[in-house]
């Protein structure tokens, strides 16, 4: 028994890992970009954050997204714990509304950065498994193109295969090889010499 390996002598067996391609690593890429891109919008998010308390019809807005986030929050967390949602709601001071506007409007942002990465990773595989189905049709197309090159041969072969047993059935197998010798004329036998 011969050793295509030194360790197959102790595991008795060849690992897959010998016989197939090393495989890229793609989900740890994955999370590494979706990480990276995370830490860069995050200075961004900042950014809005501060430029929201400084601009009063900016500043405005937020504070009527952040009342109404509060008040559709607050309805929800009563009728999880079957509190009465009837109840009027005390709206947010100034100074937490703007805050919590302002961490709603980073989370958002950084939300909507991993949606369009995610977006662009699904968009790049489609492309990609599009460009292996067309390389899988043309390789099938050029299967089925020798196919039928092979099938035209085939008959192209019996066609003569049945002519040659047409002639050796007309002439015999003598006369379709022209096994007649040169020097023997017709009526005459040849003397040995």
């Amino acid at each position: 028994m011969s050793l295509k390996y030194p360790d197959q002598a102790i595991s008795g067996t060849v690992t897959k890992q010998r016989t197939q391609k090393p495989k890229v690593m793609v989900l740890p890429l994955l999370k590494l970009g979706t990480l990276a891109l995370k830490t860069l919008s995050k200075p961004i998010a900042a950014r809005l954050k501060k430029e929201a308390g400084l601009h009063p019809k900016f500043r405005h807005l937020i504070i009527s997204i952040a009342q109404a986030n509060h008040r559709m929050t607050t309805t929800m967390q009563r009728r999880l714990y079957g509190h009465a949602t009837d109840v009027g709601i005390r709206p947010l001071n100034e100074e937490k509304a703007v805050q919590a506007a302002v961490d709603l409007l980073g989370e958002f942002f950084v939300f909507s950065v991993a949606v369009a990465a995610l977006a662009f990773e699904v968009q790049r595989s489609a492309r990609s498994e599009a460009k292996k189905e067309e390389l899988r049709r043309q390789e099938m197309e050029k299967l089925r193109q020798r196919d039928e090159a092979l099938e035209k041969e085939m008959e192209g072969l019996k066609s003569k295969i049945q002519e040659l047993e047409q002639l050796a059935r007309e002439k015999g197998l003598a006369g379709m090889f022209n096994l007649r010798h040169p020097h023997v004329k017709e009526g005459k036998t040849a003397t040995p010499a």
